[in-house]
């Protein structure tokens, strides 16, 4: 802004927004004074650097602006969690399954987790199957993000949105 611009020459856009042409950034700063107004550097990385004639609180506001309402269209993915042990009944598995829809339906993502306790470890590979009937009873709306993997005394598997839905 102002002085702190250091450069030989510059691209100069004035306040209603028409190019004035490349200048040294001396001639513009004095373009800038005799409007009242300041010098700021838009584009640094441009060749020859952009700098456009205007108010720099007015930019300042209207860069704060811009970032808020970004802010605002951006959609947080949550990650939802659900869990069971791996002698689930059929049912029981089919209303947590119906719960995972409404969180994939929503756009979140859903980590399935098996828990393990005390012997159930011993039986690890009889039931990846658990996981693996879950991942297939939601497979019309999500697809495998992670797949099922072990984690100290929990096995699991994360599931996301399909592209599309």
């Amino acid at each position: 802004m102002n002085e702190e611009i250091r450069l030989p020459e510059v691209r100069v856009i004035s306040p209603t927004g028409e190019q004035l042409g490349i200048m040294s950034s001396a001639e513009a700063l004095k373009k800038a004074e005799e409007e009242e107004l300041d010098l700021i550097l838009i584009a640094p990385q441009a060749k020859p650097p952009v700098c456009k004639i205007m108010d720099y609180s007015k930019y300042r506001y209207e860069q704060a602006r811009k970032e808020k309402d970004a802010k605002k269209k951006q959609k947080t993915v949550e990650v939802k969690e659900i869990r069971f042990s791996p002698n689930i009944d059929t049912n029981d598995l089919n209303t947590k399954a119906n719960n995972a829809r409404k969180f994939l339906e929503k756009g979140n993502r859903v980590k399935v987790t098996l828990r393990f306790r005390g012997r159930e470890m011993t039986h690890i590979n009889a039931t990846k199957g658990v996981l693996d009937d879950f991942a297939e009873l939601l497979q019309d709306i999500a697809s495998v993000d992670k797949p099922a993997k072990l984690e100290g005394r929990n096995m699991s598997i994360v599931l996301a949105p399909k592209a599309g839905k």
